[in-house]
């Protein structure tokens, strides 16, 4: 009885052995083994044997790339504007020993690490040029990063801004002054409209009374050479052009008669009299 304790106790034994000397690593990741607490190797994807009960896996690491979400913080830029601003950042852990004996939490290290940079490099810029040079931003923050966690094994691959924008105050004075600038262009549009409207309603004006006045120039003219070329005509003959000029006395009674304003119409009573000092006013011109 007691040799088959003794046989069962070795056989766990050497069970317990093997599963603490036989280690199975799978692909994209190592481990970092200990050797009675002091660092002493890596082990790489696949079969790898330790010695058991000296050797320990004191931490298993990804060598896969981590993504790295920056929290949102408030940025002043170099105008004294509070901006929102967050990131994201790419790593890859190269060398799992120097990453967890160089830093304590390499993540957390890395994040504070970025958020600080963000702050510095964005402090260094205008509102304008911080909402409009993302690149130039993170070309400045990969550079100003890598070196620093170079010492802990880590490269970083890419680090990206997510979002960049004025604080919720901010947004509003934006909107606020982008609606008096579009205020102010409408007014200065308008005005210009009626300016215009004046200066075509003026030059219609000037332009219709320069039209009447050579017209009444025209038309007095041709009343003078009518006037001239009857004198010619008639000569002393009287009582053709007495005919004439009263057919037309006539006519224009008849037609002062028919219009609707008029109330009375007073005829001379000796109307060849009339025509006769008509002539005469006209030969006297």
């Amino acid at each position: 009885m007691e040799g088959l304790f003794v046989v069962v106790t070795v056989f766990l034994l050497v069970i317990i052995t093997l599963y603490k000397g036989i280690r199975l690593v799978p692909q994209g990741s190592k481990w970092v083994v200990q050797r009675l607490g002091k660092y002493h190797c890596s082990l790489n994807p696949g079969l790898n044997l330790i010695i058991p009960y000296i050797d320990d896996v004191s931490f298993k690491i990804t060598t896969k790339d981590i993504v790295l979400d920056i929290p949102s913080q408030e940025v002043i830029t170099l105008d004294n504007v509070v901006i929102i601003a967050n990131a994201v950042a790419y790593i890859n852990i190269v060398s799992p020993e120097k990453a967890v004996y160089g830093v304590e939490d390499y993540e957390l290290a890395i994040r504070t690490l970025v958020q600080t940079s963000l702050r510095s490099i964005v402090g260094e810029m205008a509102l304008d040029d911080a909402l409009s040079s993302r690149d130039q931003i993170k070309a400045k923050l990969k550079t100003s990063i890598s070196d620093d966690i170079a010492d802990w094994g880590i490269t970083l691959k890419t680090v990206e801004i997510q979002d960049i924008n004025p604080s919720g105050t901010m947004q509003q004075a934006m909107e606020e002054q982008a609606a008096a600038e579009r205020e102010r262009r409408a007014t200065v549009t308008r005005a210009d409209g009626e300016k215009t409207a004046a200066i075509l309603e003026a030059d219609g004006r000037l332009e219709a009374s320069r039209r009447d006045a050579e017209a009444q120039v025209v038309l007095a003219e041709a009343t003078k050479s009518a006037l001239s070329k009857v004198n010619e005509a008639i000569q002393d003959k009287e009582l053709p052009a007495m005919y004439l000029l009263g057919e037309q006395y006539i006519d224009a009674m008849k037609t002062m008669s028919n219009s609707s304003n008029a109330k009375l119409v007073v005829l001379p009573a000796d109307l060849p009299a009339a025509v006769r000092g008509i002539m005469n006013n006209a030969k006297s011109k």
